[in-house]
């Protein structure tokens, strides 16, 4: 029944549980209760129990879980829902009407047109509160009941991660446990000539799932500007925004067309990412202000579940407040295993905070522990053979370059020398200055003169370098970026035997990257040079949205030039294995 005055109903028995202390929630839910219960009081306003339980007796009818199992809609999924379908408000259109008069002679009359309140809902949730399954109750419900639909459009970072979306719905068809899946499947997709009583008018294609009756299609695409402009989908679900490393907004993106579309609607689900800075920062502040009432946008849903400070990760009885559906889609024992993994494993700390609990983290996290970069006793590896790694630079950061000495059990021995000018030496602040005294001291760190280093004088310093060391470099691994002038003369002077070029970024850093790590958390990394354990204690890495990991500085005083020429040292290693036997 539509009414103007009623209390929704899953919004109601919700509100009651907040205030009888039955459920808790964060200071961000609670800003979006303030705005239903604006709605509530509101006459314009008007809540439709039909539609919201039309939706839910869709869903629990005709879905069906990717392992077979019935769906059984949960109360969080009610009340999200409840936000998308409950709300309405009519709108005072003049229209022509030809027989207003009579008599063949037409007027403008006044039409009154109900309306879809929500254009936009945004859900900020733990993982585990299957999410993507609600984009799954959202794209099945109008593909197949609004008749109106036409095109619908499922993006994710990945292609693979959207088509999540689709798995469910798949299994549905497949199943046909409902009525209306039953009709809406029989018959055969081949049919093209026949009756079409005897086609089947729902089913998974090369481009998607179609409905054949409404001729709508819902299609999966990633998460590119470019893919995702000049569309007109009526119905878009964004799944994981917040771990999407892009310099646009996709969902802005996709509302520049679907805006053009009458009843449209874009669902943003995502866990909390670790990109910081990015417009997935630019938007929360956003919905910061529409929360907060600084901006006044009725037909925006915001659902944002998080701890309310970090201090709660130790209290279960908190953790509904970054997942409701903790219990039902997920259980506290996986919760408190990743709690305990947190605690102790740094590199899945920064993760879990965000993606289980919604605090937000920076994306890196330092890479070597404090005891993997403690030094070993003095070492010496004259006349052994090695691996050389070069990271070059000219302006102020190191020109480093870093020697792996296969060892016996799968150790490496590691030396490093580094460069710099005495410009940039003069500019360090008194204490950076101390450390790096330090380094010239012990023979790690060399001063050349001028502003820029000569290529050719760091070339000749460092051959004269191997020869009093009596180092027997086999291979040379190297970033390609300023390496040109130095890798054509180690060429024309060495031979281009064992010469490879390491290209750095995530994709290509990742393994190597893993395997230091294995072997510092071993102890197999075998170092003396309280440069090189500096350098380590500064590395950081990030990870992107497909796990891979990529070498990086928290500031540029913290220099990683040492730890970046090893990792190009084990590669070239890696590929010449040989040349050590």
């Amino acid at each position: 029944m539509l009414s103007n005055t009623a209390t929704p109903k899953y919004y109601g028995k919700f509100r009651t549980d907040v205030l009888l202390g039955l459920k808790v929630v964060n200071e961000y839910v609670s800003l979006e209760m303030n705005r239903i219960d604006y709605l509530i009081e509101n006459p314009e306003f008007y809540y439709d129990d039909k539609a919201v339980e039309g939706w839910i007796a869709f869903c629990e009818k005709e879905l069906t879980l990717t392992d077979g199992s019935d769906f059984f809609m949960t109360e969080p999924f009610k009340l999200w829902g409840e936000q998308i379908w409950g709300w309405y408000y009519f709108e005072v259109q003049r229209v022509w009407d030809p027989n207003a008069k009579g008599g063949g002679r037409g007027a403008y009359i006044k039409k009154r047109y109900k309306k879809r309140l929500t254009t936009k809902q945004y859900l900020i949730v733990g993982r585990g509160a299957a999410k993507t399954l609600y984009d799954t109750c959202i794209q099945a419900y109008f593909l197949n009941v609004d008749t109106s639909t036409t095109k619908q459009l499922a993006t994710a970072p990945t292609i693979r991660q959207a088509e999540e979306v689709l798995f469910p719905f798949k299994t549905a068809i497949a199943r046909a446990r409902g009525p209306l899946f039953q009709m809406l499947t029989e018959g055969s997709l081949q049919n093209t000539t026949g009756k079409n009583k005897d086609r089947v008018k729902l089913a998974s294609t090369k481009k998607g799932i179609q409905n054949f009756i409404t001729n709508s299609l819902l299609e999966t695409v990633p998460m590119s500007i470019d893919k995702l402009q000049g569309r007109r989908d009526k119905v878009a679900t964004v799944d994981e925004w917040l771990s999407c490393d892009i310099r646009e907004d996709p969902i802005g993106a996709i509302e520049q067309g679907s805006s053009k579309v009458p009843g449209y609607l874009i669902v943003a689900t995502s866990s909390e990412g670790t990109i910081r800075n990015g417009v997935g920062d630019t938007i929360k502040m956003e919905l910061m202000k529409v929360l907060k009432g600084e901006f006044y946008a009725p037909y925006i849903s915001i659902w944002w579940y998080c701890l309310d400070d970090v201090s709660e990760v130790s209290d279960p009885k908190m953790w509904p407040k970054a997942n409701p559906n903790l219990g039902i889609t997920v259980d506290y024992e996986a919760y408190q295993r990743d709690v305990e993994r947190a605690e102790q494993n740094p590199d899945a700390r920064n993760d879990i905070l965000a993606k289980r609990f919604g605090l937000p983290q920076e994306g890196y996290t330092y890479f070597f522990t404090y005891e993997e970069t403690m030094c070993h006793n003095k070492q010496d590896f004259w006349q052994m053979p090695c691996s050389l790694g070069a990271d070059l630079s000219q302006g102020g950061d190191f020109c480093a370059f870093t020697f792996l000495f296969p060892l016996r059990s799968g150790c490496f021995g590691i030396k490093t020398l580094n460069y710099i000018t005495d410009f940039t030496y003069h500019k360090l602040p008194g204490a950076m200055r101390t450390k790096y005294d330090e380094f010239i001291k012990e023979g790690s760190l060399i001063v050349m003169d001028g502003t820029i280093l000569d290529i050719n004088d760091v070339y000749e310093d460092l051959d004269n370098h191997i020869t009093q060391s009596g180092y027997d470099v086999r291979c040379f691994g190297f970033d390609p970026y300023n390496a040109k002038e130095f890798v054509n003369r180690w060429v024309l002077e060495n031979g281009e035997f064992g010469v490879e070029k390491v290209i750095q970024g995530s994709r290509t850093e990742s393994v190597p990257l893993t395997e230091l790590k294995k072997l510092a958390e071993e102890r197999m990394l075998i170092f003396d040079q309280e440069l090189m354990k500096w350098t380590m204690g500064n590395a950081i890495t990030i990870v992107d949205t497909n796990g891979n990991k990529k070498l990086l500085k928290q500031s540029y005083e913290a220099k990683i030039d040492s730890v970046a020429a090893m990792m190009d040292a084990l590669v070239a290693y890696k590929l010449n294995k040989d040349a050590f036997e």
